[in-house]
Parts: C-alpha cells; structure tokens; sequence
C-alpha cells in the first residue's frame, strides 16, 4: 500500500514537472500579489502617519476661541491649514469641486458671543443660589444665539474618515466651552482658586498585548501575510481539478480504475504532492515578509515562536484547498466548467472569508455566512496566532473545522467516483 502510494505520489511529481510554467504561476503570482496589496493597505494602517492633509480655515472669529481652534488643529499633526484664501463660499466650491477634502468655517463674534452666552447663564446659576450679582442685572440680558462652525466635506470622502474628523471638531469646541465656564465661575465667584483643570478626571488608554514591556501593534504586513498567503492556498484548487479533469479526458483514470491500485490511493497521491505545493508557498509568503517587505520600507514580519503554529495551521488550510479541489475536479468534466469555477468560487470563498474585507465590517447576515467558509477559519487560526500570541492548542478547534471539510469533500469525491463507475 505504502508502495503504491509513493508511486501515486511519483507520477503527480511528473505532472508538474512537465508544467514549468504553471509551477512558476502558482508560486509567482502570490507573491507579487502579496506586495502589491500590502503596499497599497499600507498607508491605511498607517492612518496617514507622516503626511498632513490640506485643511482649508475660513476664520471669520478672528478671536481667542479661533486662535484656540486653529492653534489645537496644527497641534495634531494631522492637517496642513490654509488659510486667508478663501471666504466661505469658495471654500465651499473647492471643497465640492474636490480640490480639497474638508473645509472649516468658524462663524463672526464666536469668541465675543460665546464669553457672553456662558456669562450670562453663570450669572442666572449662581444668581439662584443666592450670591454674586442681583437678579437684577442677569435678568435684563437678552439671549445670545448659539453659533455654529461649518463643515464641507468632499462628496467622495470616506464616511468614517468625515465622522471621525466632526467628531474631534465636536470634542476641541466642549473642551474650549468648558474653559470658559470654568473661567466665568472663577470671576463670578470671585476666588483664587484655579477651577480650570485641563487634564480629565476620566480617560481613555487602550490596552495592547506587550512583549518585554513593549507594545504588539498590529499592521499591514501581520494582516495581508497570513490572508493573501491563505488566498494563493486555495488557488491550487484550479490546478489540481484541472489535472483530474485531464486524466478523464486523456483516459488516464480508466487506467488507474483497472489496476489493483484503488481510488483513494490516487486521491492521497494528490493530496500529498500538492501538501507540500502549500507549505512552500507559505514559506515563500512569510520569507518574503520577513527579507523583501523591508526594502520597501514595509514592516516586518515578526515570526518569532510563531512558525511552528503557523505551519500546522497551513498543513490543515491545504488540506481544505485540496479537498475542494478534488471535489471540483471529480464533479467536472471539462477544463471550461472546473477552471472558471474554481477560480470564481475561491474569490467567493475569500470575500465572504475576511480576506478582502474584515468581518466586522460586513452586514449581519454576510457575517453569519461567513463562519461557513473555510478561509474564514484558516484566518482566524492566523491571526490568533499572530495578534492574540496563541498556541498549537489554541487554534486545534479552527483546524478540526478545515479537517472536516477536507474530509467531507473527499468522502463526497469518492462516493459520486465510485457510483459513476458502478452505473
């Protein structure tokens, strides 16, 4: 049996021997693709670090709330601002036209209005209270209207970036408004104290894992490495059941069906030969993040106790690839009908799996059908490896999952194989 096996194994070698061509595809392509989209995503974890983004500042305030505004913007290292150009209305049109992605328009008197609305309702708070000033001279004050700073954002500009950007707007004015509270308190009252505590009593920190007192950020490379390399996994799958399409147009299998050697050895052979084609293309994926990300100015790609891990979760990741490969390649009876489908259903599988865009980010119903697909898996065994420092048994439950696809769609193989042959 052993014999057989080796000689099943032995005549795939020669297969792929003879297709110089394709074995260089199958382990090129992965990497060219590897270091185009890891250096196109780089810049989005970087979230523009190093770089400042035109900011146009229409200050019609021209006051101490502005200079505030202006002075806590530049100090963000975020923006680059232009200022003096433009009025509000061509900043607008520059703004929609896509000159420029975001303009801030800070409105006439903010600074006089706003001193004089927190004026007027800390006189009225502490006038109730029974000191400072008579009732007589807070009451007379008429209202003063609340302002409002404008926003023109791009038509095109990512939602979350706009969110996030009134959303830091929305929290520099609370922090300039209550120092003015706290300013008006201490002259209403008139004490000494110094009521103006910048530093907030509660904060956010978040917490990340560390190695020797050192923080694990995760990035671009740590992402596309085990993703793309899990994506050029199961691309064999168009190969292989291309080869097993072959063998039944050339007359190959009626061969194999004739001889005491039965169906399964033949699978196994397969699954061997192409085991192997796997590990290599990881190999190759995890060199090339670790010896050619650099010269790109990519991070690293840090393996450190990782490789181990990361090997047993490829062997079973190939597993899956070649299980669904043989299905496809068994099911079909033409190059035309396994090629196309195959390709198109590993991109499927890589959509719905997290390789393009992460879970989280996909609609309810997207994520549940995601838990089906078995890079969805292989994924998250990676990355519990990568980013959450997990062991061999910490990922025994993703590898059991892609075991039993394999499995399934061998078992699946065999039996539509065998009742073909028997009808």
């Amino acid at each position: 049996m052993l014999y057989k096996l080796w000689r099943a194994i032995w005549k795939e070698m020669l297969l792929l021997k003879r297709d110089i061509g394709g074995i260089v595809i199958i382990f090129l392509m992965p990497l060219i693709l590897i270091v185009t989209i890891t250096l196109i995503q780089d810049s989005s974890f970087k979230t523009l670090e190093g770089t400042k983004l035109p900011m146009v500042l229409v200050d019609n305030d021209k006051g101490e709330v502005s200079k505030t505004i202006i002075e806590e913007l530049q100090h963000g290292n975020t923006f680059e601002i232009i200022t003096g150009k433009h009025d509000e209305a061509a900043a607008r049109e520059a703004v929609f036209n896509g000159e420029y992605q975001l303009a801030v328009v800070i409105p006439k008197d903010l600074s006089k209005d706003l001193n004089t609305g927190i004026s007027q309702k800390v006189q009225t708070i502490v006038s109730s209270l029974g000191a400072g000033t008579d009732d007589s001279t807070s009451v007379t004050a008429p209202a003063t209207a609340a302002k409002e700073i404008h926003l023109y954002f791009d038509p095109a500009t990512n939602p979350g970036f706009k969110s996030g950007i009134i959303n830091t707007v929305d929290k520099m004015v609370f922090k300039i408004e209550n120092k003015k509270i706290y300013k008006a308190f201490q002259e209403e009252l008139g004490t000494g104290e110094e009521l103006d505590n910048t530093k907030n009593f509660i904060t956010f920190k978040e917490m990340v894992p560390k190695k020797a007192d050192k923080e694990i950020l995760p990035n671009s490379v740590q992402h596309n490495v085990p993703a793309w390399a899990l994506f050029a996994i199961f691309f064999i799958v168009v190969p292989l059941s291309i080869n097993l399409v072959k063998e039944k147009n050339q007359g190959t299998i009626i061969r194999l069906n004739t001889s005491p050697t039965p169906y399964f050895i033949h699978v196994f052979g397969k699954t061997v030969t192409y085991l192997m084609i796997c590990l290599v293309q990881f190999l190759l994926m995890v060199a090339v993040g670790i010896y050619l990300f650099p010269f790109f100015h990519l991070p690293v790609f840090e393996i450190d106790g990782k490789l181990l891990p990361m090997l047993f979760v490829t062997f079973f990741a190939g597993l899956a690839a070649i299980g669904f490969g043989v299905l496809l390649g068994t099911l079909a009876d033409t190059q035309e009908q396994s090629a196309p489908f195959g390709a198109t259903s590993v991109v499927i599988l890589a959509a719905i799996g997290g390789i393009w865009v992460p879970v989280f980010m996909m609609p309810e119903f997207m994520q549940t059908i995601s838990k089906f697909s078995p890079m969805n898996w292989g994924l998250n065994a990676y990355y519990d490896i990568i980013l959450r420092n997990a062991s061999i048994s910490g990922v025994l439950e993703w590898c059991v999952y892609l075991f039993l696809f394999y499995l399934a769609t061998v078992l699946i193989a065999l039996v539509y194989e065998n009742r073909k042959h028997a009808s």
